[in-house]
């Protein structure tokens, strides 16, 4: 589901249209804290990776799936699909990935309409780069901030709200992965 979905979603419940219960202030305190944090702690990262002279995030987000794909390529929309960022223009995120050198679109031979983006050694070498300075903003955002217990239960309270933790995007229910490590190295 889109994030403008779940928004939609959750807005109209706490509007009262499907609510069968009177909503807590507690429960309103949570969600606003839930749509303020992701943004601030998103724009705090990317800072970050500006100042480390990195492009932004959604270009680490694009190189690490393609780098976890199992022959480095996917079609557009499934790399979409497999972001944790959403990402309304992919279209000109793969652009500037080409132009840059980072990724190369190839035709399907099967269905000559198609095509798949490619990881390049020069994305591959870029996402490996940028990870040391991700992963220090992820460390100074949150993981200074909470205890490894403090996150996992975090993890459990949002898996309680459908934002799994321990699932990637896209998978069915029964289907049981680990929480991907966002380095590049570890796969789904």
């Amino acid at each position: 589901m889109q994030m403008h979905s779940v928004r939609y979603s959750l807005y109209r419940d706490l509007m009262g249209w499907t609510m069968k219960r009177k909503l807590s202030s507690e429960a309103t305190a949570a969600w606003i804290r839930l749509m303020r944090v992701p943004s601030r702690v998103l724009d705090c990262v990317e800072q970050d990776l500006k100042k480390a002279g990195f492009p932004p995030l959604a270009w680490y987000d694009a190189l690490l799936e393609l780098s976890r794909a199992p022959s480095g390529e996917l079609r557009p929309v499934e790399l979409e699909r497999q972001m944790l960022i959403p990402q309304y223009s992919t279209s000109r995120l793969i652009d500037r990935l080409v132009d840059e050198g980072l990724a190369a679109r190839r035709e399907c031979k099967i269905d000559k309409r198609g095509q798949f983006v490619e990881i390049t050694e020069a994305g591959r070498e870029l996402q490996k780069r940028m990870w040391s300075a991700y992963s220090a903003a992820i460390d100074k955002h949150v993981g200074s901030k909470l205890s490894d217990a403090d996150a996992a239960k975090l993890c459990g309270l949002l898996d309680r709200l459908g934002c799994s933790c321990g699932e990637a995007k896209g998978e069915t229910k029964g289907e049981t992965k680990a929480a991907p490590a966002r380095d590049g190295v570890s796969a789904r």
